[in-house]
């Protein structure tokens, strides 16, 4: 069991209730950080904060096509979003990339599409013995350097 957080803009916040209906269905706990705000950068950036606080295990994010929201999470240290549009790449999210919140967008991605994926991404794990490992630990190496310079 997790915690999911879950944030979104009004495009997306009927596709954002479904998917935590549906994490709740899967036995996950769920936060809501709205979706009130026609700013999505604001409801992803609280989302993003509350996972790299540990106030949530992971996030999940949604504004129209999803490009926005991540982006803007992506901009809070230690945040890994990840935009997904199919189950490969919400399984690789986790799996490859140790992403800690993910991205959909509403206008591009049909609800039982967007169940699936979260299905998928919430059932996958990253391992650090994986052959990512590296890359991720370069990808820190070099957003640390961005942070000093």
């Amino acid at each position: 069991m997790m915690i999911v957080g879950f944030g979104s803009d009004p495009n997306a916040g009927q596709l954002k209730a479904v998917l935590m209906e549906r994490a709740r269905e899967l036995g996950h706990e769920v936060r809501d950080y709205g979706s009130e705000d026609p700013l999505y950068s604001r409801a992803a950036m609280e989302v993003a904060h509350a996972v790299v606080g540990g106030d949530v295990d992971r996030g999940v994010v949604l504004c129209g096509t999803g490009i926005g929201v991540s982006v803007s999470a992506n901009k809070v240290e230690g945040a890994y979003c990840a935009l997904v549009t199919d189950a490969y790449q919400a399984e690789r999210a986790q799996l490859s990339n140790a992403a800690n919140l993910i991205a959909l967008g509403a206008q591009i991605t049909g609800s039982e599409s967007a169940k699936k994926l979260l299905e998928v991404y919430l059932g996958s794990q990253y391992r650090p013995t994986d052959r990512s490992t590296p890359k991720l630990e370069e990808l820190q190496r070099l957003e640390k350097s961005e942070r000093q310079s």
